[in-house]
């Protein structure tokens, strides 16, 4: 009876832990940029980044990392979208100084998208293909 009670508890706690790793990787995305963008102020050259985001609901926290180094942090909203993107991708809009902005980022398979919080773009813009 104990070794039944033990083993148990050991895939409870195996379980548990699996399901942590899963949720992590589920708000995880590598994303290439394949132009300079601008986000918070700070602008990106191109190449590959990965994007975490944490948060309940639709308010979520978004870190872009270059390799190890974080290089933007910004609140951003998730939004459903009608069906699955089938490419990691992002949108942009022109800045008022001809930069590009980033303000959209598209999870490859998610039926998502993370839309920036408002920073200074317009809401027009170009996005790249997903």
């Amino acid at each position: 009876m104990k070794r039944s009670k033990l083993a148990a508890a050991v895939a409870t706690v195996a379980l548990f832990f699996a399901g942590v790793a899963v949720s992590a990787e589920a708000n995880k995305m590598t994303v290439r940029i394949d132009e300079k963008v601008t986000v918070d102020g700070k602008i990106l050259e191109t190449g590959k980044y990965t994007a975490e985001w944490s948060g309940d609901g639709p308010n979520v926290q978004v870190t872009l990392l270059h390799g190890k180094d974080t290089v933007a942090t910004f609140a951003a909203q998730i939004k459903p979208e009608a069906s699955a993107n089938n490419t990691d991708a992002i949108g942009t809009t022109d800045g008022p100084d001809g930069t590009k902005q980033l303000t959209t980022i598209y999870p490859n398979g998610k039926r998502i998208s993370i839309q920036l919080n408002d920073n200074g773009a317009g809401s027009s813009g170009s996005s790249s293909s997903r």
